[in-house]
This record gives C-alpha cells, structure tokens and sequence, in this order.
C-alpha cells in the first residue's frame, strides 16, 4: 500500500513540474524579460523612424548633387543679360557681347542711340536708349522701337522712314548696341529716370512738361 502511494506522489510531483515549465515557456511578457536583444530584432519593428531617415537619405542625396551642379552658374547668368555687377558703366559695356545677328527692333534701338548720342558719354547714351524703351512702353507712342523711331517728326536722323548708313564695324556702334542692351536689361541706372522727350541743350522749344535732367548735351522731360 505504501508502494502505490509513493508512486502516486512521484507521478504528481512530475506532473507538477512539466506545467511549470510549460507555462513558462509560453508567456510573452516571460520570453521578453529574459531576451531584450530578440524583442528589439523583431520583424515588426525594423522600420522604426531612424531607419526610414536612413532610407530617404540613400535614395535622395544623388538628386540633391545633381541639382545643385545643374545650377547655371553666375557667368552664364551674365551671359544671358539678366543682371551685371560691375563698378562702372565702362566696365560693363565691355562686358557685353555682340550678337552674331542684330534684330530689327535692336537695330532700330541701338541706332537711335548710335545717331543721336555717339558722340557723348556712356551714361548719355544711356539715357537716349531709355527714352525709346520708354516711348515703347508707354500708351502715348507706337509698342515697338522701330515704330518709336520711325513715327513722322520725332528724330531728326530719320529722312523718308530710313535710317542713314551705319558703320557697323566701328567702335561706336559696338558700343551702341552694348548700351542698348544694358538698357534693356535695366542693369544699370538711368541718368533720367522716366523720361520720356529730350532736345539738344542748343536749343529751347519751351515745352510745358517736367524737366528731368540734362545729361551732356542734352535735357529729358516727361
């Protein structure tokens, strides 16, 4: 009888041990306590936020170069007439480039500034050309430089809706067609802001208009 007890007893006792150790080997919160390292590698949590950085970084970075040495450096900006830096107006008339072919309106600009100002200085240049972007621009005068140029009683140069032989290869009308591209650009200040008349300082036609400036010899209005 005491044989069948003890055995009872050991089978309990064997019984009690393998559900202790079943139970513990099926909890969560168990298995997380005693490995860290495995909770942290689990599947579920590999796109955390660092990781996702990392990824956006790899990918995006090459864009980003190849942007930046796209970019069209201060030189070619200059090149395309947007806008000079340069310390006198000398300086950036030399800057200019003479286009391989002029264009009409360009042609009619730079020798309306060839024909009455060649003679004087690059700012008084200057202020001739703006006095015919002006006229262009503004509702009182035709929308284009050579309709400017060519309207009846304006420049005296014109004779028969022509203008006189220009001497293309000279210095002067280099220099007039650089000065007609500055001021187109706006890229350098205009002696006479706003003007839109001017006459040689030999003369007084007694106009009732506002009086800008006179630059060498001549006097702008609006």
């Amino acid at each position: 009888m005491r044989t069948k007890v003890e055995w009872a007893s050991a089978v309990a006792l064997v019984a009690t041990v393998v559900t202790a150790v079943v139970s513990t080997q099926g909890s969560g919160a168990a298995a997380s306590d005693s490995e860290p390292v495995m909770a942290a590698q689990d599947p579920q949590n590999t796109i955390s936020a660092p990781a996702q950085d990392a990824a956006v970084r790899f990918v995006s970075q090459p864009v980003v170069q190849s942007l930046e040495a796209e970019a069209a450096p201060q030189d070619t900006m200059a090149d395309a007439g947007v806008v000079y830096e340069a310390a006198t107006l000398s300086e950036l008339v030399d800057r200019q480039t003479m286009p391989a072919q002029v264009s009409r309106q360009m042609r009619c600009l730079a020798g309306g500034i060839y024909f009455e100002s060649r003679g004087e200085s690059l700012e008084g240049q200057l202020a001739v050309g703006r006095v015919i972007i002006n006229r262009a621009r503004s509702s009182r005068f035709p929308d284009n430089y050579c309709d400017v140029i060519y309207q009846r009683s304006q420049f005296s140069f014109v004779r028969g809706r022509k203008m006189p032989h220009i001497r293309e290869k000279s210095k002067n009308w280099r220099r007039a067609v650089a000065i007609a591209q500055i001021a187109l650009d706006d890229s350098w200040k205009n002696p006479a802001k706003g003007a839109l008349f001017f006459h040689a300082a030999r003369i007084s036609p007694n106009w009732r208009l506002t009086r800008l400036a006179r630059v060498d010899n001549h006097i702008f209005y609006r």
